[in-house]
């Protein structure tokens, strides 16, 4: 993000009351916290959506893990039920 220091700042202002004078500086101060305003809430509705497609991935990675667990455990309960059959012998 930009450092600004208090001095910088000020010599801004000052270039500014210089540069646009003094009775149009409040409209260009306001019109520059616009745009300010705007470029924040656009930061935070890209931050919003990301955090929320994180969040729905690892959301799909829990659900595939659970299933993977839930398939480990059906197998392993089917194959205490239901024991294989024996292989059969080999001829003589």
């Amino acid at each position: 993000m930009l450092d600004f220091s208090w001095s910088h700042i000020l010599l801004l202002l000052i270039v500014a009351l210089v540069v646009v004078g003094p009775k149009d500086l409040p409209r260009l101060m306001h019109m520059a916290g616009r745009w300010a305003g705007k470029a924040r809430a656009m930061a935070n509705d890209f931050r919003k959506s990301f955090d929320e497609m994180a969040r729905a991935s690892e959301l799909d990675e829990l659900r595939q893990e659970i299933e993977a667990l839930r398939a480990a455990r059906v197998e392993k309960v089917e194959h205490a039920v239901v024991p294989e059959p024996p292989a059969p012998e080999p001829p003589p």
